[in-house]
């Protein structure tokens, strides 16, 4: 597996990254200002993670999603330390990241990857979202938000 630098040229996998966030219309809100790196296995990509720069020295992982059937075995993980690598290529001081109250596998990952919660955003899917979202039987309301020094 090889994890690269989206080309300009070329499209975006939104299908990939729908399983991590609903909405298209904000996945191409922050594609546009973004970069999008691909997990990939020869040509077929099977994970994609979009980093963007908040604010001066910090940058912040708004999606990442890893095709089912390649789940639970690193791929994420090995994305989220490529973006940390690549942050710190850009001199960013921190890395954030936020999930949903409901996304349990998630939190726990990002955890193991040293993240720490830095904060809640209250009712930040029922403002953003026009559709419910619901995992592990929990509404998805709340970001749950964590962050990195790196």
């Amino acid at each position: 597996m090889k994890i690269r630098l989206l080309k300009a040229s070329e499209d975006a996998p939104i299908e990939l990254l729908l399983l991590a966030d609903p909405s298209e219309e904000i996945i191409k809100e922050y594609l546009a200002r973004g970069q999008c790196f691909v997990a990939h296995i020869n040509e077929e990509i099977i994970g994609a993670l979009v980093l963007i720069r908040t604010r001066p020295e910090t940058v912040e992982i708004v999606n990442i999603a890893v095709r089912e059937d390649f789940q639970g075995k690193g791929i994420g993980k090995k994305l989220i330390f490529n973006a940390m690598e690549k942050a710190k290529e850009q001199n960013a001081k921190t890395i954030e990241i936020g999930t949903g109250n409901s996304s349990i596998d998630q939190l726990m990952i990002y955890q193991k990857c040293g993240f720490r919660i830095t904060g809640i955003d209250r009712d930040f899917f029922t403002r953003h979202y026009k559709e419910e979202i619901h995992e592990n039987g929990i509404q998805c309301r709340d970001m749950i938000r964590l962050g990195l020094d790196l």
